[in-house]
């Protein structure tokens, strides 16, 4: 017996669902919710299993879907046109989608919905009842380039995801991934920096981004309403023909309004664009209220370094930086260990007493007690160079606009270095790294 809840709200096609559900001896009707906050609070009950409910229902988005699942209550939608309907229900995480002409079914499909959510595939597909005749979705959407949530797996798309990471300390991380964003975009490779700092982001603030419109927040909701794919463009902020910027958080604590694999559905859709570079927060941390289902304030640091395709960890040069490095390595791997992974130690002076021989030394070291047989990391080094930090900041420029300096030359040898090897790079950002370093570029008028 299958205990369903409908949430009605006047349809026409709600006397058609009553009815069969009634006839059917393998239903049994628990409520008919008002709203969706009746919804979730029946369903916070453990009772029902199904809900069947509009999918032009005001509020419906990902977040919802997400909760009603967690409390295992699976979904079927209904849509007087199911074709418009279905691609957006899909991208929110609602993949049975009943044709409102069809209502008098609605029963037959209940029976032949998995049970268990994890496995969508299980129990539904062509031949799997009435309703999988043409005209009726099943479990899975009809398009298979309809974006769905999914586990994270490296897509196909032409970009690489870099996330720079470095443990707590001020080590440069925001600096370090812009440099890095922006010497990608003037190797003609379009590019999208992403402030995904939990703690509040300093990527505009750096860049001289000054209106208070949080890119982050803004793709996260339309991740929620199934809107990304068509509208994502719109909440970037372009700086030239190559390069965008995502902005962060404009307060710290608004960190609980990026639900639980926003982050990873923006970089699966950004990458479809070119390269992709992720500024995230230090802390790595396992949340205990993720253990009672609650998101957790490191979740989007930690969702960042497992959706990248390559690690750049940052650490400061001095003793209290690089003791911080050694055990942020060792954090690092335990939540992605076999990451292709790049260590930059900043602020690198004579004035510290070591040579960089011996911080590669002590780093090698690290990898080979880490890992047995593991390969050291490779290890690059920037220079101490506040003035060139300076120029770039009181202009609100990147790196590579603030003119030639020591620190400008390190990142470009490290980019240099990424494409050279292979490692974790593209091909296209091999190709860009090669192109002639005179291509300029400028902002877009009127972009700031």
């Amino acid at each position: 017996m299958i205990v369903v809840v409908l949430v009605s709200t006047g349809a026409a096609w709600e006397p058609g669902a009553l009815a069969a559900l009634a006839k059917h001896p393998g239903t049994v009707l628990l409520k008919r919710c008002v709203d969706l906050a009746d919804l979730l609070a029946t369903a916070s009950t453990g009772q029902p299993e199904v809900a069947v409910l509009g999918t032009d229902l005001p509020g419906l988005d990902r977040a919802v879907v997400d909760e009603l699942a967690a409390h295992g209550v699976r979904l079927v939608g209904v849509a007087a046109d199911p074709d418009h309907t279905q691609p957006r229900a899909a991208r929110v995480g609602i993949a049975t989608v009943l044709p409102a002409d069809r209502i008098g079914e609605v029963a037959e499909v209940l029976t032949t919905l998995p049970s268990d959510l994890t496995d969508p595939g299980r129990g539904a597909g062509p031949g799997a009842g009435p309703a999988s005749e043409p005209g009726a979705v099943l479990w899975g959407p009809p398009d298979p380039d309809v974006p769905v949530r999914g586990p994270i797996v490296p897509a196909g798309g032409p970009g690489r995801v870099i996330a720079v990471w470095g443990p707590t300390g001020g080590p440069g991380r925001t600096t370090l991934a812009a440099a890095l964003a922006g010497e990608l975009a003037r190797r003609g490779l379009d590019t999208l920096l992403v402030d995904a700092d939990p703690y509040g982001g300093a990527v505009a603030q750096q860049l001289g981004i000054l209106d208070e419109v949080s890119g982050l927040l803004a793709a996260a909701r339309l991740s929620s309403s199934g809107q990304l794919a068509e509208r994502f463009g719109g909440v970037q902020r372009r700086l030239s023909d190559r390069l965008r910027v995502l902005t962060g958080l404009p307060r710290a604590d608004r960190w609980a309004e990026v639900r639980p694999g926003a982050l990873t559905e923006i970089v699966e859709t950004a990458r479809e664009q070119g390269q992709v570079v992720l500024d995230t927060g230090f802390s790595l941390e396992h949340d205990p209220a993720a253990d009672l289902g609650r998101p957790g304030r490191n979740d989007l640091t930690r969702e960042a370094v497992e959706v990248a395709d390559e690690l750049v960890v940052v650490g400061a040069a001095d003793p209290v930086g690089l003791a911080r490095l050694v055990r942020g390595l060792r954090e690092v791997a335990e939540v992605r260990p076999h990451v292709p992974t790049r260590v930059v130690v900043n602020r690198m002076r004579t004035t510290l007493g070591w040579r960089e021989a011996d911080v590669r030394a002590m780093l090698a070291g690290f990898s080979r007690s880490a890992e047995h047989g593991a390969d050291p990391v490779p290890v690059h080094f920037l220079p101490e160079d506040q003035a060139a930090l300076d120029r770039a900041l009181v202009a609100g420029r990147l790196l590579t606009e603030a003119g030639d300096s020591a620190l400008r030359r390190g990142v470009v040898e490290l980019v240099a270095a990424m494409a050279g090897t292979g490692h974790g790079m593209s091909q296209d950002m091999s190709l860009g790294v090669s192109r002639s370093m005179r291509r300029g570029r400028g902002r877009v008028p009127g972009s700031g």
